[in-house]
C-alpha cells in the first residue's frame, strides 16, 4: 500500500498549492473519522485505502479548479503509478456525475461515481470540507443550491449518499 508520505509527496510534485494540500488533509481527517465509524459498526471498510484515496481525491487541482480536475487528476495518478487512486478523484465531483450529465460537462460520457464504499466516504467527507473548514450537512446542501441551482439532480445523489453514509456509521 502507498504510504501516506509518498501520497503527499505525490501532491507537491504534480504542483498542488499550499491550499489544496491542506484541504487534502482535512477531507482525510474528516473520512477516517467517518470510515472508523463504519468499521465500529461491523461492516468492512479498508482504512488505509480511505486515507490515501482522501489525500490523493484533489491532485487534479494542480493543474485546474474546474469541475475537469477530477478527470485530470486521473490522468495524473495514472502517470505516476498510482493508478489504484483513480476512482477517487475521477468519482468525487459533486456526488457523483452520471455519464448523461458528464457529457453535458463537456467531460467524457461515462459515469463519474463513487462505486467503492471508501470513494463514497471520501466523497462526502470532501462535500463537509469548505477549504480547511468543516461545514454541516445543510451546509453543504445550501452550497449546491447556490452552485448548481435548486432542482440540480446532484441534490438527490447527495441525499442518497448523505443517508447511505448515516445508516452505516450510526
Amino acid at each position: 500500500m502507498v504510504s501516506r508520505e509518498r501520497a503527499l509527496r505525490a501532491l507537491r510534485d504534480a504542483g498542488c498549492s499550499k491550499q489544496v494540500v491542506e484541504h487534502c488533509l482535512v477531507v482525510e481527517d474528516k473520512a477516517l473519522e467517518i470510515a472508523k465509524k463504519i468499521a465500529k459498526n461491523g461492516h468492512k471498510i479498508d482504512l488505509k485505502l480511505v486515507e490515501i484515496g482522501a489525500l490523493l481525491h484533489d491532485i487534479g487541482r494542480a493543474r485546474t479548479h474546474d469541475v475537469r480536475h477530477g478527470v485530470i487528476g486521473g490522468e495524473i495518478l495514472r502517470q505516476i503509478n498510482l493508478g489504484e487512486f483513480v476512482g477517487f478523484a475521477e468519482n468525487h465531483i459533486g456526488a457523483g456525475i452520471p455519464a448523461v450529465e458528464a457529457k453535458e460537462l463537456g467531460l467524457s460520457a461515462r459515469d463519474f461515481i463513487p462505486r467503492t464504499l471508501e470513494e463514497k466516504v471520501v466523497t462526502y467527507a470532501d462535500k463537509l470540507m469548505s477549504g480547511k473548514r468543516e461545514i454541516s450537512y445543510g451546509e453543504a446542501v445550501e452550497w449546491f443550491k447556490t452552485e448548481l441551482g435548486e432542482n440540480h439532480p446532484s441534490l438527490g445523489r447527495f441525499e442518497r449518499l448523505h443517508s447511505e453514509i448515516m445508516k452505516l456509521s450510526g
